[in-house]
């Protein structure tokens, strides 16, 4: 998702060594849901920004791995799938997160292309920020890009 400043959203979160990383909005697919209905749901849920499925273009990019949530105990596998939205603001409302993530999410900001590309810290998925910027220039790919989920 980019803002009318061509930044990208990402929230933060603390790896189990306390260093802290950075990832893309997302969330799980519940039972019965489409990739691009739970897509417009988690959007809605984690940032209170509303898209409607065909608003969501096509999936850009996608990447898997594992994730594990250390409090609960439980190790995730997923299967990402990235679309690119432009939105008209900033303002992000995350009232409707649920409690997996606010135990987890410590933060969120809007990143430049420059900052993405610089970035010390741990971004989610690797790759970010030359998709980010392909796509901000309006080159949307044919097909999804393969980006590797890093930690």
């Amino acid at each position: 998702m980019a803002d009318p400043r061509q930044r990208v959203l990402l929230f933060s979160a603390r790896a189990s060594d306390g260093e802290r990383w950075w990832f893309t909005p997302g969330g799980g697919v519940h039972p019965g849901e489409t990739v691009r209905e739970a897509a417009v749901r988690e959007l809605f849920e984690e940032t209170g920004f509303s898209a409607t499925e065909d608003g969501l273009g096509p999936v850009v990019a996608t990447s898997i791995g594992r994730w594990l949530a250390e409090k609960e105990g439980k190790l995730f596998l997923g299967a990402h799938s990235f679309f690119f939205l432009r939105v008209p603001g900033t303002v992000i409302d995350t009232d409707g997160q649920q409690d997996l993530e606010r135990s987890m999410i410590t933060g969120h900001r809007w990143w430049t292309l420059r900052e993405l590309r610089t970035a010390t810290e741990r971004i989610a998925p690797s790759g970010l920020a030359g998709l980010v910027e392909r796509l901000v220039r309006g080159d949307i790919p044919a097909s999804p890009v393969r980006l590797a989920r890093r930690r």
